[in-house]
């Protein structure tokens, strides 16, 4: 059981119309590129925006991605990154972020799976 545990150990911060997904508290973000993002639902978006950068990343050692996603009006304002102990090619993983967020399949496949439903 103690694997399975492993798995929720994320923290989630809630503000008004601010989300930030981290696994570390608080959340740092010694890397950071920023994307805007149609209306999805925030928790869902910050999840499949985590895992596609970590699996970009995986390589960077001491890398704790965190998520920050911001709703002004129509739009959400995405901040992906997050902390990283120790010496990092800062360039290369700013651009490694930059391509997960602007991959118009990743883009699809957020929208598909955050979507906001609404109630009935």
């Amino acid at each position: 059981m103690a694997g399975r545990a492993r798995h929720h150990r994320w923290h989630v911060e809630r503000g008004q119309d601010v989300l930030t997904l981290s696994r570390c508290r608080p959340a740092r973000f010694d890397l950071a590129v920023e994307a805007v993002l149609p209306v999805m639902e925030p928790l869902r978006l910050a999840h499949q925006i985590r895992q596609d950068m970590w699996r970009a990343l995986r390589d960077l050692r001491g890398f704790a991605p965190a998520v920050r996603v911001a709703r002004s009006g129509d739009v959400l304002h995405v901040t992906a990154g997050g902390a990283v102990a120790g010496p990092v090619p800062r360039a290369q993983a700013e651009a490694a972020i930059r391509a997960v967020l602007d991959n118009p399949a990743n883009r699809a496949r957020w929208q598909g799976y955050a979507k906001v439903r609404a109630h009935v």
